[in-house]
């Protein structure tokens, strides 16, 4: 898909520093791509924590088998 973004100058040239590449849309794609993993990452974290288990069903699930 196309689309016309507007970018620092700078910003696009430490990004294809980063990158090691010399394809901006790749670069930019990547750099997408990146961002959206983070996200997805911190929705995972905040579940952190917010599961309990009952000791009993832990004992219980070693003896099951």
């Amino acid at each position: 898909m196309r689309t016309t973004i507007n970018l620092e100058k700078e910003e696009l040239t430490h990004l294809l520093t980063t990158t090691h590449l010399k394809n901006k849309s790749k670069a930019v794609s990547i750099a997408i791509e990146e961002f959206l993993r983070r996200e997805r990452l911190k929705k995972i974290d905040l579940l952190r924590g917010n599961f309990s288990f009952d000791e009993k069903i832990l004992e219980a699930r070693h003896y099951a088998r």
